[in-house]
């Protein structure tokens, strides 16, 4: 067979590498003009925002949305915090839970392994309903006013069970796992010394998606957490609560003519609290790109 390429084609390849690089990169762009007008505006003044409107050229910077959060300090870093534990506890606890599932339904020795996967298909077809997963939450398990509450709902996914059972099925040769019983290993030997060290890309998508999912979560914050419990707040809900505060605010200094209110900045702390809350994301995700395109590449649902 002839592997020769002509000087031609040679010079085609490039310039369609070039394009094709050129597209990706426009491409990149636009998706990150978003984010950087979010940036922009957060750090522009409101006077500037009302007369320009968004712009990527403020007429006028300012800090003051920042200021505004940082009069929070202390119920923002309470919140904060409570947010990566929520985040942490959950994705590890998660995984604790989904890996061994989804290595048992890889199994085809497994003689239950038809009627868990029906089992744990039930609650992804047919949900109990919020006023259910309420009454069981409070009623039942008394999770209320708990860090369980934020942390447990969440805790299993059937769709990603599915994407790690797959990759253990088509990535994990059955003459490894049967080399390890020769040797003597148990199950739980073989899921944790052999398999879970070999499929770390897919654990680390499911970790991504687990983390996102925690991270970006306050309506169980809403359903679960009185008023008086401040100190559990995640800091998704605090921003929730601020913005509403804000709008508040601005909604009746309207009807205030003549009295001297102060006027947060609305428009920009919105923008500001969206910097606060993606800005650990955004510094996280390069780490996890590589594992979490060969995950989805490998452990991807087939039809």
């Amino acid at each position: 067979m002839n592997d020769y390429i002509s000087p031609q084609e040679s010079a085609y390849s490039v310039r369609v590498n070039r394009i094709v690089t050129l597209l990706f990169a426009l491409l990149a762009l636009l998706c990150f003009l978003p984010v950087l007008l979010v940036m922009i505006v957060s750090v522009s003044s409101q006077g500037s925002v009302n007369s320009a409107g968004y712009s990527f050229f403020p007429r006028e910077l300012s800090l003051e949305a920042y200021r505004y959060l940082a009069a929070s300090g202390p119920y923002l870093a309470r919140a904060f915090f409570n947010s990566v534990l929520i985040t942490v506890t959950g994705s590890f606890l998660g995984l604790v839970l989904m890996c061994p599932i989804a290595y048992v339904l890889s199994r085809k020795e497994y003689r239950y392994r038809t009627a868990l996967l029906v089992f744990i298909m039930i609650p992804m077809l047919f949900s109990g309903g919020l006023v259910a997963s309420y009454m069981v939450n409070t009623q039942i398990l008394h999770l209320k006013n708990t860090y369980f509450a934020l942390i447990l709902p969440g805790l299993c996914s059937t769709w990603y069970i599915f994407i790690m059972r797959n990759y253990f099925t088509d990535s994990l040769p059955d003459s490894l796992v049967e080399a390890a019983k020769l040797d003597g290993c148990r199950h739980l030997q073989i899921l944790t010394q052999i398999v879970i060290p070999v499929s770390k890309p897919v654990i680390m998508t499911v970790a991504v998606f687990q983390i996102f999912m925690y991270w970006n979560s306050w309506y169980p914050s809403l359903l679960y957490l009185d008023s008086n419990h401040t100190e559990l707040y995640p800091l998704q809900y605090v921003l929730v609560n601020m913005e509403r505060s804000i709008d508040t605010i601005t909604r009746d200094a309207q009807y205030m003519s003549g009295m001297q209110t102060y006027t947060p900045p609305a428009v920009t702390i919105r923008m500001a609290m969206v910097v606060v809350v993606i800005l650990p994301v955004m510094i996280l995700f390069p780490f996890f790109q590589k594992f979490l395109k060969t995950g989805m590449a490998v452990g991807a649902v087939k039809g």
